[in-house]
């Protein structure tokens, strides 16, 4: 889909293990990355989603740079004006939002240090 991806780390909110999943990234800037919890149009949030509302401290890596942000829902103005965007560029999220009642979250990844 010519977006960047990115590995995302969360701790599972059962096991407490750490759980990796590749992602595209539909918004990708210097102090955030966006993600959109899709699952491809099911009715159920993605494990990762589920994992991270539960222990919202990630780590993420895309394009070699490896940092530890934090994870927020996006809501409201913010969420509308992401989703505009991310749909303009992507229209496959648009589908994918057609396919189920649920409304696909919006994930913030903010702050944290990059690591090597």
């Amino acid at each position: 889909m010519g977006m960047p991806v990115a590995e995302l780390v969360t701790v599972g909110r059962r096991t407490g293990r750490e759980r990796a999943t590749m992602l595209a990234v539909p918004v990708l800037e210097a102090d955030r990355l966006v993600l959109v919890a899709s699952f491809g149009g099911d009715d159920r949030h993605p494990a990762w989603f589920l994992n991270l509302r539960a222990n919202p401290s990630v780590r993420v890596t895309v394009a070699g740079s490896t940092r530890r942000p934090t994870a927020r829902v996006a809501t409201g103005a913010e969420r509308a004006a992401l989703w505009s965007r991310i749909v303009e560029r992507y229209a496959g999220y648009a589908r994918y939002q057609q396919r189920t009642e649920r409304e696909l979250p919006i994930v913030v990844l903010e702050g944290g240090r990059q690591q090597r």
